[in-house]
């Protein structure tokens, strides 16, 4: 188990069409989210989200804003303990063309409204909420 919380980041990504991607990681333990991860010593955090996303979905973003900040500290629906600090962001993209890598299982381009049918992640509705908040969608 790591010593320290481990800084993660992800996005709320809206492609082309205006619906936003949603992927589903056996991570989560099955559940749906949004791609993301790690950031790496000396990286900054929108670098991290860059490069993270082009590694698990194949997408370039742009209009990269923050959204949401949520610590999460052993959450049950991770597949093991962990204690994570998720900065959160929305970004677009131009093309919506998924590469995705081995981590993802599945993937969706839906509305935001229908992301919140899915079965979520514990951390990922409330950016849905807050994306719909902030008149996404």
């Amino acid at each position: 188990m790591e010593r320290y919380p481990i800084p993660t980041v992800g996005a709320l990504v809206q492609g082309p069409d205006g619906r936003v991607l949603v992927v589903r990681t056996n991570k989560w333990r099955g559940l749906w989210g949004v791609p993301g991860g790690k950031v790496e010593r000396g990286e900054r955090l929108v670098d991290a989200l860059r490069r993270e996303f082009r590694e698990e979905v194949g997408l370039v973003l742009v209009d990269v804003e923050w959204a949401l900040f949520q610590e999460a500290v052993f959450p049950p629906d991770f597949y093991k303990p962990a204690h994570f600090l998720l900065f959160n962001y929305f970004a677009r993209s131009e093309n919506d063309g998924v590469t995705p890598n081995e981590e993802i299982v599945e993937w969706a381009w839906v509305t935001p409204r229908e992301a919140l049918t899915y079965p979520l992640n514990t951390y990922t509705t409330p950016l849905v909420e807050r994306y719909l908040e902030a008149g996404g969608g």
